[in-house]
């Protein structure tokens, strides 16, 4: 069994679907980041980076006592080779996905997530950097366009790389994107979109989505921590 640490965020999706895929067995534990919950002892126990999401494998491959994994790039990992699949073995094809979730970890979800900032949550709009992000996430669906060119999917065949890049570009409309300006982009998503496993990923959120617009409280546990708080 596994314990998922989960909020319905980009990166808490990108587990839900990779366990409603694998078919594994696993049990939400919700943690409330508008509330502050992610700061609690316990889940920093975890998640030293109080950040979504985190899960507790209760049956390691190998036996032993249970492993607890934070960052979802390092779950998918965790996650693929613990049930060797949605990761390919050649050398070739285990590079390739490594390479697009990299990306994703690194460029897409940052640079996505900068954009969300600046132009839903931030109290006052200032346009510099809502053009910033902006164009930049346009120019990250174009690396991923281009990418997707005579390809299913990322790497090929269906993958963790995949898992992780597509919660990201569902919010694209609030990112300022529109699909139709990249065609492979817009069938690779909609083919994700219909799986069923995707479809249920998304269902176990819904409990907990709420209302977008912040309140003051909200506002100062997501964005106002520093070090000593």
């Amino acid at each position: 069994m596994i314990d998922l640490y989960y909020w319905p965020t980009p990166n808490g999706h990108k587990i839900t679907m990779f366990l409603e895929e694998a078919g594994l067995p696993y049990r939400v534990v919700p943690v409330n980041i508008g509330a502050g919950e992610q700061f609690k002892p316990e889940f920093l126990a975890i998640s030293p980076n109080n950040r979504m999401p985190a899960i507790v494998d209760h049956t390691p491959s190998g036996g032993g006592e249970a492993i607890s994994v934070f960052e979802s790039g390092a779950i998918l990992v965790y996650l693929a080779e613990k049930t060797e699949q949605f990761i390919p073995e050649d050398a070739r094809g285990h590079a390739e996905v490594l390479e697009w979730l990299f990306w994703q970890v690194g460029g897409l979800g940052p640079m996505a997530g900068q954009n969300h900032h600046f132009s839903r949550y931030a109290p006052e709009k200032i346009p510099y950097a809502v053009e910033r992000y902006v164009k930049e996430t346009n120019r990250l669906y174009g690396v991923l366009d281009r990418r997707l060119a005579g390809r299913e999917f990322v790497a090929g065949v269906y993958s963790i790389a995949d898992m992780a890049a597509y919660p990201w570009i569902v919010p694209h409309e609030a990112q300022g994107q529109k699909l139709t300006d990249f065609p492979n982009l817009n069938r690779w998503f909609a083919a994700i979109g219909c799986r069923p496993a995707t479809v249920r990923a998304y269902e176990v959120g819904k409990p907990y989505e709420g209302n977008l617009t912040l309140t003051e409280e909200q506002r100062r546990v997501l964005f106002g921590q520093t070090a000593r708080t």
